[in-house]
């Protein structure tokens, strides 16, 4: 692997010594999994009728599963710094999905690095979507999502279409019925959902061969359709043969650390057709809040023919189809993992981690995508199973979210804990009391106040900051009953009438949020002082 220089420094983990607390033979592996843009509950253990996930659910049935996880910022690379370190986006510098090329990003180790320096085989495949300079321990060659500054090898996307090629799915021309996939650059069949749906393909070539289809040029969250080529000529397929052939390939008597990065359900919502007649989207249920109004809300929807969609409950239906057939087969190949760990006689003593970045509106209140607080886009699912150490079954309602997996891994791994902004589960596993009993969000480029999001028991708010530079607050905060109220459709300040009742509440939370951001360091902790909610 070629790197470029990025000024690397030795990370001060690297002197300290392991220290074996479980008394197990060595060290226990870890894998990894996780997933891009799922929902906390497109997942049958989490009470999902609807969808097939039988192999996630036998993880949760042999592990615990955190029922109220919640993302560190519900977008793609925050998320993933805070997951591999511990930190908050601002402690990781790393705010938007652009700041992945960042020059300044701090020498702070991800947790693969600290058990690397332990003496830990460490791989990663799949969809790599955080800074570039945190790859500097793996035992593989990691492909960036995209061409970095920091690499010269080739991006995951460029890595698919080879192997696409390789499988004799060749680029070809669309037919009348068929537009062209952004990501495969293969043809497939629209939905009506799909923002180009009704248009006719460009087909003049890419090249001068005349051998590369042009396709029109729209996001990626716009496509939504069926591909109906064979089942494994897809993303979820290519990512997870890789991780499979990984963990086959791992040499007995080492401790490994195995990463398998899911890209689905991320969009673009190309699923092969075995998964999507999966799901007859006519019988599909529609969310609840699919027609509320927004009127005294955090949000307001985009006023584009694309976005109305999402308000359409048979468009909404057709996300799902090819949503949840996307997950099923993810499922799939998280089942050949684990089933490969039982192979290889692994299972006792692998602790094996599943999680998502972030989540999916899919149609709550009308809006689609993440980078939402609520809970569509900001819950997550997270399960860990340890057998013999972490109880079967269990379930753990206390929020927790992304800042403690760092934290969570290298306890039940047996290293000691570097300095980090979040803390073990294991006391919650173990069902001991921990002080830490809310979880926080943020969206870091707060330039119109935030939000930050503060999860505690059943109450969640919503808040905006009073920024210096404003004479006002630009957006609604909000504050949700999560059991009475599940669908947030009722917002119980702002300008609610009954507002005065839950001040105490309200500010409690502000008490909770602002002592938070003083331990982790986090900025704005005098916005907040002077927001009124």
């Amino acid at each position: 692997m070629k790197l470029k220089t990025i000024g690397l420094t030795a990370l001060a983990c690297s002197s300290f010594l392991p220290f074996i607390s479980f008394g197990q033979e060595k060290h226990p592996n870890v894998l990894f999994i996780m997933t891009d843009q799922q929902r906390w509950d497109a997942l049958g253990c989490a009470g999902n009728l609807e969808i097939k996930t039988p192999n996630i659910d036998r993880l949760a049935k042999g592990g615990v599963q955190f029922t109220n996880a919640y993302s560190s910022c519900p977008v793609c690379v925050p998320a993933r710094s805070s997951i591999l370190t511990g930190r908050t986006i601002f402690n990781v510098k790393v705010l938007g999905n652009g700041d992945i090329d960042n020059d300044n990003i701090p020498n702070i180790p991800t947790f693969d690095q600290v058990l690397s320096d332990n003496g830990y085989h460490t791989e990663y495949y799949g969809k790599w979507h955080a800074p570039y300079k945190f790859t500097s321990k793996y035992n593989n060659a990691v492909n960036p999502t995209n061409k970095s500054k920091f690499t010269d090898l080739p991006g995951k996307v460029e890595g698919f279409r080879k192997y696409l090629d390789e499988m004799g799915i060749i680029q070809r021309p669309a037919n009348a019925n068929e537009l062209i996939d952004n990501m495969s650059l293969r043809p497939y069949v629209p939905l009506p959902i799909d923002g180009r749906y009704g248009i006719k393909e460009d087909n003049i070539a890419d090249d001068t061969n005349g051998k590369k289809p042009k396709r029109q040029k729209v996001s990626q969250a716009e496509n939504f359709g069926i591909f109906l080529g064979p089942a494994d000529g897809s993303l979820a397929a290519y990512e997870g043969s890789e991780a499979l052939e990984a963990l086959k390939n791992m040499k007995p008597g080492k401790s490994f650390s195995l990463t398998c990065s899911f890209g689905p359900p991320h969009p673009p919502y190309v699923v092969p057709k075995k998964y999507a007649d999966l799901y007859q989207p006519g019988i599909l249920t529609v969310p609840a809040s699919i027609n509320d109004n927004l009127q005294n809300a955090p949000y307001q929807r985009n006023k584009t023919s694309f976005d109305s969609h999402f308000q359409n409950p048979e468009m909404v239906q057709q996300m799902k189809q090819v949503y949840y057939g996307m997950v099923t087969q993810v499922d799939e190949w998280v089942g050949k993992l684990l089933d490969e760990l039982d192979r290889k006689g692994l299972t006792e003593n692998t602790l094996v981690v599943f999680v998502s970045d972030h989540g999916e509106m899919m149609g709550d209140h009308g809006l689609n995508s993440k980078m939402k607080m609520y809970e569509g886009s900001v819950h997550i699912p997270l399960i860990m199973r340890l057998p013999g150490i972490i109880p079967a079954g269990k379930k753990v309602d206390t929020p927790v979210s992304h800042h403690d997996l760092f934290a969570s891994i290298l306890d039940y791994t047996g290293m000691k804990i570097p300095e980090n902004d979040g803390r073990s589960l294991r006391k919650l596993v173990d069902g001991k009391s921990d002080p830490v009993d809310f979880a926080v969000s943020v969206w870091g480029q707060i330039n119109n106040g935030g939000p930050f999001m503060v999860r505690k028991g059943d109450w969640k708010m919503i808040v905006y900051l009073q920024m210096a530079d404003n004479n006002q607050k630009t957006a609604t905060s909000a504050l949700y009953n999560l059991k009475s109220d599940p669908n947030e459709m009722n917002n119980l300040i702002g300008t609610n009438p009954e507002k005065p009742t839950y001040e105490k509440v309200g500010n409690d939370l502000k008490l909770t949020l602002k002592d938070w951001m003083i331990k982790t360091k986090t900025p704005y902790v005098s916005e907040l002082e002077n927001t009124n909610l």
